[in-house]
């Protein structure tokens, strides 16, 4: 857990250095809050490459993995994951992710970015 927790805050403290590349590296991570704070850390750097590796975790078999991601595509603007998001708002199976999905949607559609 220790070593989990570490990890989690060395993502977050590259997130907000916006170290894109360094965050990436652990976007397969076999520990999905793992992967949910790459979520979060890619939601702090707002650019097209961080909506481009949204993408993947948008996808992910955890349901906190995808919320996380559809909010931090949401924090970034992220137009270019608009319609994964839409996907998971409206069809997926986890009624959590769906209503987290549907704000995060509202906000991307309304963005102007």
């Amino acid at each position: 857990m220790a070593f989990s927790d570490s990890l989690k805050e060395k993502i977050i403290k590259l997130g907000t250095k916006q170290k894109l590349g360094a965050v990436v590296k652990y976007i397969s991570n076999p520990n999905e809050d793992v992967r949910m704070t790459v979520a979060m850390a890619l939601g702090m750097i707002p650019s097209y490459d961080s909506g481009m590796a949204l993408i993947e975790l948008l996808r992910d078999p955890s349901p906190m993995v995808r919320a996380s991601a559809a909010e931090a595509a949401a924090a970034i603007h992220a137009k270019n994951c608009e319609e994964y998001v839409k996907k998971l708002a409206f069809a997926d199976e986890d009624p959590n992710v769906k209503q987290i999905a549907r704000k995060s949607f509202e906000k991307l559609k309304d963005s102007v970015v």
